[in-house]
């Protein structure tokens, strides 16, 4: 499973949610070149890479998939979600929208789930309740999620995240229930 929307739209919480009712549940760890937030740690939130280093892996063939995105590249180790597929494990990959093309493109098979707010209102008071950016940056990603949400048709499902419990619910059950003929919260 691919989960993916835009900045701020919950993705974390919702996937924070669901693994804790399935501990066992696998979710790549992704590599980016932005400064870690605070609270953030290494190697359980994100990969912290060097742009040097990150290159490095793109010309290594070592990621599923990347992307730049607000000014910073993003992608998904590739070898720790082989691994686990191979073993028939699910995956869950928590990436950004262009990522998320890429990986069905590789993988035809990958449920692509993209998780939408309520609002762009609410999105934009999501970011903003962050406090971990500057109103520019803000800006930046709140005009890349009206370009994301127009691609919104192109996912195998949408899941609003209007209410926590049942966009937890939602996701959970597409994730653990296979349920491929019937939409997940509109």
């Amino acid at each position: 499973m691919v989960l993916t929307g835009p900045s701020g739209v919950g993705k974390d919480t919702i996937l924070r949610e669901v693994r804790k009712r399935r501990p066992g549940l696998y979710v790549s760890v992704s590599a980016t070149t932005r400064a870690p937030r605070p609270g953030e740690v290494d190697g359980k939130d994100y990969r912290f890479l060097s742009i040097a280093e990150f290159e490095e892996w793109i010309a290594t063939d070592n990621l599923l998939e990347w992307a730049c995105y607000v000014g910073n590249y993003y992608g998904t180790p590739k070898t720790p979600v082989l691994e686990r597929l191979a073993v028939g494990e699910p995956v869950v990959l928590e990436i950004e929208v262009q990522g998320a093309l890429q990986v069905k493109n590789n993988f035809p098979a990958a449920m692509l789930v993209f998780i939408r707010p309520p609002s762009l209102a609410v999105l934009a008071e999501r970011l903003r309740s962050r406090g971990t950016e500057a109103p520019e940056a803000i800006e930046r990603r709140l005009a890349r999620a009206c370009e994301e949400l127009a691609l919104a048709d192109r996912f195998d499902y949408q899941v609003v995240n209007d209410k926590l419990a049942a966009a937890v619910e939602a996701v959970e059950r597409l994730l653990f229930e296979e349920i491929p003929d019937e939409p997940a919260g509109g």
